[in-house]
C-alpha cells in the first residue's frame, strides 16, 4: 500500500503517473488469462448507457458531493457492454503491474483476443461491433469531479483518448487495434483503485445485470450482506426506466438467480439485499468489520468530493498489506486514513 500512496501522491502533485509507470512507448497486451479487473469510480457511479439501442441523451448524475455529466457523440453513448473494452485494458495493466512490468496509456490489442476474453463471438460481425464500441468510447465526453488514484478531476475528458486500426486482414477486419486511455483511467489503474471481477460477468447478457453486479460487488464486496433501496440502485444504475419498471427488473433478477458470486432478496421497505454466495472469502486471514454509515459520512465531511468506497478500499488493501493488525476500533482507524491522506493530497 505504501507504493500505491506514493503513486497516488505522485499524481496530485504533477497530474502524471510516476517515470516507472511511463517507461514503455506503448503495452502490449499478451498477458494470457489475466483476471478481470474494473476501475472503482466507475462501479460506483453510472457513467455506461444501459440501452440496448443508440443513446443520445445527455447524463447528469448528483450524489454525496459527486457530479457528473456524460455527453455522447453522434454514435451515441458507450454502453455498458462496450466497457468489456476498458475492463479488458485494466486486467491486462494490472497483471503487467503485479508481474514488475512496465506499462503506458497506449496499448496494442489483438481483436481476437480482446473478443475471446469478454466472452464474445469472432465472427466478422463481432469485429464490426467492436469498432462502433471504440467510437462509442472515444466519442463519450465526461465533465466531473470525482476523483481517481487520489486525485480530483473537474474537467472534460473521453474514456479513451484516442484509437487506431494497427492491422487488418486481407478482407478488412481489424486484427490488431491501438488504444490511448484517458489519464483519469490510467491515474484509476496505477494507483490500483481497481476491484476483481467474476469472469462470469462477462457471461451476464442484459445490461441491467452487469450494472447491478458492479453495484453489489463495488458496496458488498467480500462483506456478507449489502441492503439498498430500490431508489439508491435506480439513481446509482443510471437507468432510464421507471419506478414501477425497474422494481419489476430486479425482481425478475431475483427469480432468475444468476448474478455472479452474490444472492438477492426483496426486503419489506422497498430494499434489496445482496449476500455471498457460499462462504466466498477474498483471502485467508482476519477481515475487517462493515464501517458504521455514520463513519461514512464523517468521511464524506473530510474529503468532499472523493469517492468514500474508493477511499474504504484503499484503506483497507493498506491494513492487509500492513500484515492484518489488530485494531481497537475499525471506524477510527480508517477516520485516522482519510485524515493522512488529506494531509498528503494538500
Amino acid at each position: 500500500m505504501t507504493s500505491d500512496l506514493t503513486a497516488s501522491r505522485s499524481l496530485s502533485r504533477g497530474g502524471l503517473a510516476p517515470d516507472r509507470y511511463l517507461q514503455a512507448d506503448f503495452f502490449v497486451c499478451d498477458i494470457f488469462d489475466a483476471i478481470p479487473k474494473d476501475d472503482l469510480a466507475t462501479m460506483e457511479h453510472p457513467v455506461f448507457s444501459l440501452a440496448t439501442r443508440p443513446d443520445r441523451r445527455v447524463l447528469s448524475y448528483a450524489h454525496n458531493g459527486v457530479e457528473i455529466e456524460v455527453t455522447p457523440s453522434v454514435k451515441g453513448l458507450a454502453t455498458i457492454h462496450d466497457k468489456d473494452i476498458l475492463i479488458f485494458c485494466i486486467s491486462q495493466l494490472m497483471a503487467a503491474l503485479n508481474a514488475g512490468q512496465a506499462v503506458s496509456r497506449t496499448l496494442q490489442i489483438k481483436a481476437h483476443d480482446l473478443l475471446v476474453a469478454t466472452n464474445r463471438e469472432t465472427s466478422g460481425d463481432a469485429y464490426r461491433r467492436l469498432r462502433e464500441a471504440f467510437e462509442r468510447l472515444a466519442g463519450t465526453r465526461i465533465t466531473t469531479n470525482m476523483a481517481t488514484g487520489g486525485q480530483e478531476i473537474t474537467r472534460g475528458f473521453g474514456l479513451i483518448e484516442s484509437w487506431e486500426i494497427v492491422r487488418k486482414a486481407r478482407g478488412g477486419r481489424m486484427v490488431s487495434v491501438s488504444v490511448t486511455l484517458s489519464e483519469w483511467l490510467f491515474n484509476a489503474v496505477v494507483s490500483k483503485s481497481v476491484l476483481t471481477l467474476s469472469r462470469d460477468y462477462f457471461r451476464l447478457r442484459k445490461p441491467l445485470e452487469r450494472r447491478i453486479y458492479e453495484l453489489a460487488r463495488k458496496h458488498c464486496g467480500r462483506q456478507a450482506r449489502w441492503v439498498a433501496s430500490v431508489d439508491l440502485l435506480l439513481k446509482k444504475s443510471g437507468s432510464a426506466s421507471p419506478r414501477r419498471v425497474f422494481r419489476k427488473m430486479l425482481r425478475d433478477m431475483i427469480a432468475a438467480d444468476h448474478l455472479p458470486d452474490y444472492e438477492m432478496a426483496e426486503l419489506p421497505g422497498d430494499k434489496i439485499a445482496f449476500s455471498l454466495r457460499g462462504g466466498l472469502v477474498e483471502e485467508a486471514g482476519p477481515t475487517l468489520p462493515p464501517l458504521a454509515a455514520e463513519t461514512l459520512d464523517e468521511a464524506r465531511a473530510l474529503a468532499p468530493g472523493w469517492d468514500v468506497y474508493a477511499l474504504e478500499a484503499d484503506w483497507r488493501a493498506y491494513w492487509v498489506g500492513s500484515g492484518r493488525p489488530r485494531l481497537r476500533s475499525a471506524d477510527r482507524a480508517f477516520l485516522g486514513f482519510v485524515r493522512a491522506r488529506m494531509v498528503q493530497e494538500s
